[in-house]
């Protein structure tokens, strides 16, 4: 793709999948604001990496409480809050994430989707059609075994910590090392 292409790139924020990554399978608690991404990074990469106009979509589960905070900060960064709501067994989040990507199809735009959920791997397959960058951000240990099987046909794997930086402090994640980036002064 061209650098020079007016092309967007859109973002699409599962943050209640990453938020649930980040508590149950990294920190095994609730993390604290300060442990969360640091969503403005986010958009700063995705715009760095792929040379495109980014529009950051953040999803949320809003059933009858808006949490209006923590919607002024996305707006403050530059996202577009979905507030969603369902009936008590709907994944309203999935479902609107899934249906914006199925209605990306019809534009020309390239896409990050930010989830480890292979819910997606249905809309990101056809999104993965060579005319576009498609890419998924989440932490690489956790994301659905689906995806590699897309990477073989050019899906982008970025890691939500390493790649993006998006966290103040390292995270106390057990993964595997490449020898290149392993630093024994990460274990003194």
């Amino acid at each position: 793709m061209a650098e020079s292409s007016p092309r967007t790139t859109y973002v699409l924020v599962d943050g209640e999948n990453i938020d649930a990554t980040l508590g149950t399978s990294i920190l095994s608690r609730r993390p604290q604001p300060e442990e969360r991404p640091r969503w403005d990074r986010l958009l700063q990469f995705a715009e760095e990496e792929w040379s495109h106009p980014v529009r950051g979509l953040f999803f949320l589960a809003a059933n009858s409480d808006l949490p209006m905070p923590f919607v002024q900060a996305l707006l403050a960064m530059g996202y577009r809050p979905i507030p969603l709501s369902g009936g008590p067994h709907e994944k309203v989040v999935d479902l609107a994430i899934q249906r914006t990507m199925v209605a990306l199809r019809e534009r020309e735009a390239d896409v990050m989707l930010v989830s480890h959920d292979g819910d997606f791997l249905p809309q990101l397959e056809q999104l993965v059609d060579g005319k576009r960058q498609v890419g998924v951000v989440a932490f690489e240990e956790f994301a659905n075994a689906g995806f590699l099987r897309l990477e073989e046909r050019g899906l982008e794997f970025f890691d939500l910590e390493y790649d993006v930086r998006a966290f103040r402090s390292p995270l106390p994640r057990v993964r595997i090392i490449p020898i290149d980036e392993f630093d024994p002064a990460d274990f003194l």
